[in-house]
């Protein structure tokens, strides 16, 4: 299984941190919710279950396109730094897990952090080896969730 993930080239968020995350954040209920690098959609898909409104921003064009059977117009295909650059809209919570070799945290933790509300929370699921300067910093196993509020 672990290797049809790497294949694929994601690796799904664990039930454990998907539910540090969703106890981290509270109350989503009607927040707009942006869930960058979407993979399989499992952390969007719990946001739409707990009444929040997603947008998944998939890459991938095979996983895009298996979100947008399911989610239609709420699935863009594209990059995640150049949809946030190149977007006008602002959001409540902003959910981002790219793969752990990733190279452009710097630039996408700002244009994450520059596209939120006031009062507005960035996510950023990453490999626990990495650190940044956060608000707010949990480690689950291999993986750590930092997070930046606006």
């Amino acid at each position: 299984m672990k290797k049809a993930r790497q294949k694929q080239g994601f690796r799904p968020t664990t039930s454990a941190v998907k539910s540090a995350l969703f106890n981290m954040l509270g109350d989503i209920s009607q927040k707009r919710f942006l869930d960058l690098f979407a993979g399989s959609g499992q952390i969007g898909k719990e946001a739409i279950l707990r009444g929040a409104q997603v947008l998944f921003v998939e890459k991938n064009k095979t996983l895009g396109a298996k979100l947008r059977q399911e989610f239609g117009n709420a699935v863009v295909i594209s990059d995640a730094i150049s949809f946030l650059q190149q977007s006008q809209v602002r959001w409540d919570i902003i959910f981002a897990d790219p793969p752990y070799e990733f190279e452009r945290y710097a630039t996408l933790t700002k244009v994450a952090v520059e596209s939120l509300n006031e009062g507005g929370i960035f996510v950023l699921e990453h490999s626990k080896k990495s650190v940044f300067e956060c608000d707010k910093r949990k480690e689950y196993g291999d993986s750590a969730l930092s997070l930046w509020v606006r």
